[in-house]
């Protein structure tokens, strides 16, 4: 997942694997491998159901707990492609000389039975090209303010999050957290006056905020020390989190044992006990009251 550099400060590593796919290809060609706990494989996993693309694209969800090898399959869901063990074993194939993290989601090739692609933000845009029903996520007049926004989410929220939580030195520490909540605070005043990031319909860049905001209170803020506020404090973000959750389909891409069982019990230089906390408690299915009459 990551390197260090000078002063303590996280790097996340680069995607490795960059193919592009992108017209609708014939139904069981491509599997999508995730994690339920990861967020970035979590924004595929929502796409995929938003754009109806269950039957088109076959999916594998591996064990929430990582070992020295990465990734592994459950006994219950083993990987119906190769019968591999780990998900390393399909980096490996790949590329034989690959030596660096193997994250998730994957998008694997049957066919060639090589990776296409390791990188969630260019397998979600392959996906819209992939369905022609469902919402249109990536609107051409909207482009440019949903870059712009996912920049800023991306840097200081997505992975913020991380760069506070794996931060070896104080200065990095309180680098990430400051930048963090400065945009948690700008995102809440955003939401004052509207109900998603760009207006009255969601798009991606709501997606993409959403899978950190859903593991904020049950992990971020603890795990990671994110601990200034908590999404629940937040007059805006906390209703607009309910509402994004309470969207069709969408909880069910949510798993809370995933997300803590994965958090809690993978990171021993963070928590070397390994003991996963029962709570905290979580109403996402509150009405999703938004103050200023949203």
């Amino acid at each position: 997942m990551s390197s260090e550099s000078q002063q303590g400060r996280f790097v996340r590593q680069q995607s490795r694997f960059r193919e592009w796919v992108g017209e609708r290809p014939e139904a069981g060609r491509y599997h999508l491998y995730v994690s339920l706990a990861c967020p970035w494989a979590s924004r595929a996993v929502i796409v995929r159901q938003l754009k109806g693309l269950e039957e088109l694209l076959p999916m594998t969800i591996v064990d929430p707990i990582r070992d020295d090898r990465g990734w592994r399959f459950l006994p219950d869901a083993p990987d119906p492609v190769n019968g591999f063990t780990y998900l390393q074993e399909a980096y490996e194939l790949t590329d034989p000389d690959f030596d660096d993290r193997v994250t998730v989601p994957v998008l694997f090739d049957t066919q060639t039975n090589t990776i296409v692609n390791n990188e969630s933000s260019e397998i979600i845009r392959m996906l819209y090209g992939w369905s022609g029903q469902g919402p249109d996520l990536y609107p051409p007049d909207l482009r440019t303010a949903i870059d712009e926004i996912n920049e800023r989410v991306y840097d200081t929220v997505n992975n913020g999050v991380y760069r506070a939580g794996f931060a070896t030195s104080q200065d990095a520490y309180e680098e990430a957290f400051d930048e963090l909540f400065a945009s948690l605070d700008w995102l809440d005043d955003r939401l004052a006056t509207r109900r998603f990031l760009l207006g009255d319909d969601i798009t991606e860049a709501d997606w993409r905020l959403f899978v950190t905001l859903v593991r904020f209170d049950a992990v971020y803020a603890g795990h990671f020390k994110c601990n200034l506020r908590r999404i629940a404090d937040y007059d805006h973000l906390s209703g607009y989190l309910r509402d994004l959750y309470q969207q069709p389909g969408i909880a069910d891409t949510v798993d809370f044992d995933h997300i803590k069982r994965h958090y809690y019990m993978t990171h021993p230089s963070i928590n070397p006990t390994r003991i996963v906390p029962k709570g905290p408690e979580l109403d996402l299915w509150a009405p999703p009251r938004r103050s200023g009459g949203l």
